[in-house]
């Protein structure tokens, strides 16, 4: 259905009512804690507070690698926040003032050190095991514009067409259009990119390629916001190259199955807190135990 009901702007807007979709019972315009709830804290000095949405995946993707690259201080503690409230507990908003997730808290130095929005957290574990993120200038330089293209790009692809395609209470032509335009352009930007690179920064896998393919990589495979036939995601022939490349990878397999809440049992790991818990811990083995 198209919307054609004309809305003429009040001089001042007011929250007077829900915004409507699937979110709006937790959309509010204010920031802060609705209510007192801190947060645990495991045995590793990295804990992570999130969801396995594409945000989420980046930052397991890239804890896993880190430990699969031999970087032992990169273990960690991955503590569930579903986005129906949870996010707005007091001690959440005080490691993320903006109440998004992913975020870190690192407890391994003298005072503990908060770090949110996904990328930061890409960049600061980066910096400090210093891998995947190269240390020439040229290829330094690349992988810090596909990660900020991504920053830049992901928000028209989730709350442009995702929110309009998928979550909108009515389907309104003119917005969809315009984001699946957009969002066309970013694959078409991606695929000439990947026609004469194997990786996003060149010939090296990086935190652009993490930041990147939990976003674009589903999309790729018509798992975001059933648009893929939409979108018609079969014709970027090098985004799907890549897209199966970083797939295959085991430390992205495991990854992208901490936190996550929906899909096969088996492909869900509500919490991590070992290593072990990806054979013992995931849901198709625990049921509805409460994670530990």
């Amino acid at each position: 259905m198209t919307d054609t009901s004309a809305y003429e702007p009040p001089k001042v807007w007011t929250w007077n009512k829900e915004s409507g979709g699937r979110f709006a019972s937790i959309n509010r315009p204010i920031a802060g804690p609705t209510h007192d709830k801190e947060l645990p804290v495991g045995r590793h000095p990295l804990q992570l507070y999130s969801l396995a949405t594409p945000n989420g995946v980046k930052v397991t993707v890239m804890l896993e690698e880190l430990l699969a690259a031999g970087h032992k201080d990169a273990e960690y503690d991955a503590w569930l926040i579903k986005i129906d409230g949870n996010q707005f507990g007091s001690g959440f908003v005080a490691v993320n003032p903006n109440s998004k997730i992913p975020a870190l808290m690192d407890r391994s130095g003298p005072e503990p050190i908060r770090v949110f929005e996904s990328g930061s957290i890409l960049v600061y574990l980066a910096e400090k095991f210093g891998a995947f993120l190269p240390t020439d200038v040229k290829t330094r330089a690349e992988t810090f514009s596909w990660l900020f293209w991504q920053m830049g790009s992901a928000p028209y692809l989730g709350g442009g067409f995702g929110h309009f395609y998928a979550y909108a209470p009515t389907k309104i032509e003119y917005a969809i259009d315009r984001f699946a335009m957009e969002v066309k352009r970013q694959l078409d930007v991606l695929d000439r990119r990947l026609a004469d690179n194997e990786y996003l920064a060149g010939d090296v896998y990086t935190i652009a390629d993490m930041a990147v393919w939990p976003w674009y990589g589903s999309l790729a495979k018509g798992l975001l916001y059933g648009g893929g036939e939409f979108l018609s995601v079969q014709d970027y022939k090098n985004v799907q190259r890549w897209t199966d490349a970083i797939a295959a990878r085991p430390a992205v397999k495991r990854g992208r199955m901490v936190n996550r809440t929906w899909g096969e049992p088996s492909s869900q790991l509500h919490e991590r807190h070992d290593a072990g818990d990806f054979d013992t811990r995931t849901q198709d083995k625990i049921g509805d135990q409460a994670a530990s």
